[in-house]
């Protein structure tokens, strides 16, 4: 478990349990992790990894998964 992280879960998730949490880590990436398993396993991004994945999001890439 990382101590300190601030997790955060999107507005859009609203009632369900089917979310993720995304937590900023202090090199300027990001970790994600499910909600329902806070203590269960974490996935690390770098910060590029992490850019390229939100540019990715935002241009509909992801649209089809």
């Amino acid at each position: 478990m990382d101590v300190g992280l601030v997790w955060r879960k999107s507005p859009h998730s609203g009632s369900g349990d089917q979310c993720v949490e995304v937590a900023a880590l202090p090199d300027g990436g990001h970790a994600v992790r499910d909600s329902k398993q806070v203590n269960g396993p974490i996935l690390r991004f770098a910060a590029g990894e992490w850019r390229a994945f939100v540019r990715d999001l935002k241009a509909g890439a992801c649209d089809e998964v």
